[in-house]
């Protein structure tokens, strides 16, 4: 099984910021550490060594989801993908145009499309979701 990369790694705690005390995210959602949201209530607060520890078990999920999509067959469509599926859900992934692009070999412009197209949350365009998603996109070509 494809792990996430160390260039995923340091990308995505870039995006996520590491947050120690709950907060609720631009969606809503209480998240603590890197972006990690199972269990947060309000108040909860953490150290840095759990906020590493939480993004270790939260990535292990993505990448076993990742690893059975098909087609992901280099680091950067893998990377892309699983840090798609860390922001915006597996669940979300799963059901998603994308994903049937991406199983069904459609060209890499089309697929790419597709992930510039989760750029709101909250019904709000974000500009952090917009610079993600061309990260995204330009990692799934690599």
């Amino acid at each position: 099984m494809m792990k996430a990369s160390q260039t995923l790694i340091d990308k995505l705690k870039k995006f996520e910021a590491c947050v120690l005390s709950a907060y609720k995210d631009s969606a809503g959602v209480w998240t603590i550490g890197y972006g990690h949201t199972a269990g947060v209530k309000a108040g909860d607060k953490i150290t840095q060594y759990q906020a590493e520890q939480f993004l270790k078990e939260d990535l292990a999920k993505y990448e076993a989801a990742a690893s059975r999509v098909k087609r992901l067959t280099t680091q950067g469509r893998f990377d892309a993908v699983v840090d798609f599926m860390y922001n915006c859900g597996i669940g979300n992934f799963d059901k998603s145009t994308l994903k049937q692009y991406i199983e069904r070999g459609k060209a890499t412009w089309e697929i790419q499309e597709q992930f510039l197209r989760w750029v709101n949350a909250g019904g709000k365009k974000l500009g952090g979701l917009v610079t993600r998603r061309i990260w995204e996109a330009a990692r799934f070509a690599e």
